[in-house]
């Protein structure tokens, strides 16, 4: 892996124009239409559109029901999708692991922290729905071979620790067990195919779908289009749109070609658009999340984050101008990223604060020795080494130390109201080990609306639009203005999961 210092490429990136950037990733637009005399090419009893989590719960859901034919379409030349490459992060409330480490949580606990994130705006009914299933997904990941950590952690925002991780550290941790049981129950899986649009009844209810054979992403496309009927209907599980610059843009100015993305090539948007199509409503498109843990010196979501995110409890995040800290290290993303983004040099010019964490804490976690090894993380044996390498300065680095030392004793932080829970002991001292911060694009907070049965509602009527499910990021309006990580993946599963029994009643 190589180093690269993503902000040093602001002035080469600038210069290519943000319409060459966007140009690298806009996707070729799909049409719907009417399925007025239209011939079959094949028939399908659920057809479900994104391999990820959202896709693959639904998947296993359904057979489980009873269906005889589900089939999975991905148009990436692997499965996973977006969530293969993810933390592998799990937040539910009252699990097993949770009753061992004496934590007490509850549904009510899970959605107050959420609310809190979403600042006003977030959908409380789906964000319950979703936290009173979250142990049912959890659980289908044990039955299908995910291995978590033996520990649990606490993210930012979240009121307690309750969240899993898997013992990979990435998404593929769950997603690659989900398939392995999909393919096990029968599942029929595709990948290089792309969905092309809806085919409509003439009540505007979802019939089938257009799909490219023998997609190529980002090439020109000798694939065949065919025809599937979908008999029970579609799940839309497509993700979200971080990779659509243009998209991103137009919600979102300041999110042009220069800023990192931590998602797979393939989150454009192309399904959340054909669903606008058809009538769906749009909700919460301009609030998109960057993830606070990512760094400048690694592409894509990369070792850095994964560490930041285990030791953001017990580190501290520091103004390389001023040597202070100048945040709760574990306050929701948007609080975090916003922070971030404000620290500058004297010219206004983007200053990346570090996170520094004692060495003997942070080994704890299997990316450390990755971050120091490809240099995207470093070690230092005093602290005036660590402050002349990144020209902090000393005096006031050396009192945040001793002045946040004081907090861990006491258990209470009077300067930023951190929770120091899993502080506890964790005193700043050396050797340390540090990383830069600047947020990347991560999470699209915007999508289609739908209810608390996964159906897509309709813009005019305000019904769920027939035949039409969708779960995941492609969805939108659940987290609010700030979705709180480890909420993801309960969300994805929980939903698909939804789609699938929502499906089977019809």
């Amino acid at each position: 892996m190589n180093k690269v210092d993503l902000l040093g490429r602001r002035k080469f990136i600038t210069g290519l124009g943000v319409a060459a950037g966007a140009a690298m990733v806009a996707p070729a637009m799909a049409i719907s239409e009417k399925a007025d005399g239209i011939k079959w090419d094949k028939e399908v009893e659920i057809v479900i559109i994104g391999s990820g989590f959202a896709g693959l719960a639904a998947a296993i859901e359904a057979k489980k029901l009873g269906a005889k034919d589900v089939q999975v379409f991905e148009k990436m030349s692997y499965f996973g999708g977006n969530s293969a490459i993810n933390g592998g992060l799990f937040a539910a409330p009252v699990t097993p692991m949770q009753k061992k480490e004496g934590i007490e949580d509850s549904v009510e606990r899970m959605v107050a922290d959420q609310l809190a994130s979403g600042r006003g705006i977030a959908d409380e009914a789906l964000l319950r729905h979703v936290a009173s299933h979250a142990m049912e997904a959890l659980q289908m990941t044990l039955d299908a071979g995910s291995e978590y950590h033996p520990y649990l952690q606490q993210l930012g925002g979240h009121s307690v620790a309750r969240t899993y991780q898997t013992t990979v550290s990435c998404g593929a941790g769950i997603t690659q067990p989900l398939l392995k049981k999909c393919r096990e129950l029968g599942v029929k899986t595709h990948n290089r195919a792309k969905f092309e649009g809806f085919l409509v009844g003439n009540k505007g209810e979802v019939l089938g779908i257009k799909m490219r054979e023998n997609y190529h992403f980002g090439e020109d496309q000798p694939g065949k289009v065919i025809n599937i009927r979908a008999l029970r209907g579609v799940i839309m599980a497509t993700g979200g749109f971080a990779q659509n610059v243009n998209l991103r843009m137009a919600q979102d100015p300041t999110l042009n070609a220069e800023v990192g993305c931590t998602n797979a090539p393939g989150a454009t948007g192309e399904g959340m658009f054909e669903m606008f199509r058809l009538g769906a409503i749009p909700v919460h498109l301009a609030h998109i999340q960057s993830g606070p843990w990512a760094s400048p010196d690694e592409g894509g979501f990369g070792y850095v984050s994964n560490y930041s995110i285990y030791n953001f409890p017990h580190s501290i995040a520091i103004n390389r101008l001023t040597g202070k800290r100048f945040m709760d290290e574990i306050a929701d993303r948007k609080t975090r990223a916003d922070a971030e983004l404000a620290c500058r040099d004297e010219q206004g010019n983007p200053l990346p604060p570090i996170l520094i964490t004692s060495y003997q804490d942070s080994k704890q976690h299997p990316n450390t020795a990755k971050v120091i090894k490809y240099n995207v993380g470093w070690k230092f044996e005093t602290i005036e080494e660590l402050a002349k390498h990144f020209n902090v300065p000393l005096a006031p680095l050396k009192a945040q130390i001793e002045e946040y030392n004081g907090y861990v004793k006491t258990g209470k932080d009077t300067q930023f109201g951190k929770n120091m829970t899993k502080a506890t002991d964790k005193y700043i001292k050396a050797p340390f080990t540090v990383v830069r911060l600047w947020p990347k694009v991560h999470y699209c907070q915007g999508g289609v609306m739908v209810n608390t049965n996964a159906e897509v509602k309709d813009s005019f009527s305000g019904e769920p639009i027939q035949g039409l499910y969708a779960a995941g990021e492609v969805c939108g309006g659940i987290h609010g203005v700030s979705r709180l990580g480890s909420c993801s993946i309960p969300e994805c599963m929980v939903m698909g999961m939804t789609a699938a029994r929502s499906m089977m009643k019809a």
